[in-house]
């Protein structure tokens, strides 16, 4: 392993790569520590001293920002808005003719989507500090009587909302930056950063307040996830696809056997994405319709404060994995075209051996994949569950280092990335980081 580290770095362009992205995240992480103007940095520290926000409602929100969420720094909107945007631009390539027809266009029509979802994400971020700052005003974000800001004059709040609206676009510049000079996706290694920010902050507090036996099970519980999500994640189903022999000119084109690899969780992490997100509304509203003083809570705002808040009662965990399995059968849907693929195939002369092309070939397509996303959907969901089961059992918090969307984006950009930087080594040297 060490040596073909050594091989990394002995070549020139790649190293210089590897450190320009070292740098770039460098620069994120100490934005992440940076308080926003108007900010009262020492009174946020005594909030989150008194430990009124784990497992609370942007607790979410938090870990994709790396824990610069809920210190209210100039990053504190991290990436989320970004994620948000690409992935409402995605699903609007279904609903808007024009998004579709610009996927289609290639480079050109990429470019025109990126700019539209850099548009989406300002606005987005706009929204999101705007309440950002309102919370933090009010004590909601942290959870206690302390002031954080220093004033409540409206050109404080306003040049508060336009540092925060700046740090998303200052991120989502940094993530472009790495993508066109550094080693992987830029956005993807800079959420892999963020994630990876609070593990040794997780497993501290699991082995001070747990011992470590709970610590060393956790581990244990920690290696089993990884493996079995890096089998899960390379795992795909080949459909053979045969290209029958063309005369163009004096030349023979075709008569080659390829595949059209079907991955088993073909969503990636964006179904358990939607859940968290969709069943984080009941606790909004119960948030912000508390009954006054004297007054009795309705029996809407008991019934999800009992079960949809905190994330441990059984129909939460029911509820959370029905949500998982139904967002992947629908993620799935909209990703892969089952009669495109099929009309793109008769196109170029392809068929699968036994399957006549046309419409036999988009029903067996269909009918892949229906059968290859139902465990992807179960994968999905148990992987999901993990860091709730583990908030019952050893009552940990629900950022829970080993399971969930953490592990997902952590094995899912790690290895992108050793794929990206061994074809690099293998295009210099004939031999690549891996062997």
């Amino acid at each position: 392993m060490f040596s073909a580290i050594a091989r990394v770095f002995k070549t020139p362009d790649l190293r210089r790569k590897i450190w320009f992205t070292i740098a770039i995240i460098a620069i994120y992480r100490i934005g992440a520590f940076i308080p926003a103007p108007g900010v009262d940095y020492s009174a946020v520290q005594q909030c989150l001293a008194l430990g009124t926000t784990e497992g609370g409602l942007y607790s979410f929100v938090n870990m994709f920002s790396g824990g610069a969420l809920l210190q209210v720094s100039i990053f504190a909107l991290g990436i989320m808005p970004y994620i948000t945007a690409a992935i409402i631009v995605q699903l609007l390539r279904v609903v808007i003719p024009r998004f579709e027809n610009l996927q289609r266009e290639g480079p050109q029509g990429q470019a025109k989507l990126t700019q539209y979802t850099r548009y989406l994400t300002i606005a987005l971020a706009t929204l999101n500090a705007t309440t950002l700052v309102t919370t933090a005003r009010t004590g909601t974000l942290l959870g206690c009587d302390i002031p954080i800001t220093t004033s409540d004059a409206l050109p404080v709040i306003l040049l508060m909302i336009l540092a925060l609206v700046t740090g998303v676009a200052l991120i989502m510049w940094l993530g472009e930056q790495i993508t066109e000079r550094g080693v992987g996706n830029g956005m993807s290694i800079l959420i892999f950063v963020s994630i990876a920010a609070g593990f040794p902050g997780a497993m501290g507090e699991i082995w001070t307040t747990q011992g470590w036996r709970t610590f060393g099970m956790v581990l244990l519980i920690g290696l089993v996830t990884i493996t079995a999500v890096v089998f899960v994640e390379q795992s795909q189903r080949r459909v053979p696809v045969q290209y029958a022999k063309r005369q163009v000119g004096r030349r023979t084109v075709g008569g080659t056997s390829t595949y059209i690899p079907i991955k088993v969780n073909m969503a990636g992490v964006i179904p358990v994405i939607f859940a968290s997100s969709v069943l984080m509304l009941p606790s909004v509203l119960a948030q912000f319709n508390q009954p006054g003083p004297g007054e009795e809570p309705s029996w809407l705002i008991e019934f999800v404060q009992t079960y949809f808040v905190g994330g441990a009662h059984p129909l939460y965990m029911a509820t959370f994995f029905l949500m998982t399995i139904f967002f992947t059968y629908f993620y799935v849907t909209i990703t892969f075209n089952p009669n495109e693929v099929a009309e793109n195939m008769r196109k170029f002369g392809g068929f699968i051996p036994g399957i006549r092309a046309g419409k036999p070939t988009e029903s067996y397509l269909a009918y892949v994949i229906s059968r290859i996303t139902f465990p992807g959907a179960l994968y999905l969901g148990l992987i999901a569950l993990i860091p709730l089961i583990a908030f019952v059992l050893i009552g940990a918090n629900q950022n829970f280092p080993f399971g969930g969307t953490s592990i997902l984006i952590m094995v899912g950009v790690g290895l992108t990335t050793v794929k990206q930087i061994n074809a690099q080594m293998e295009q210099r040297n004939y031999e690549g980081l891996l062997r």
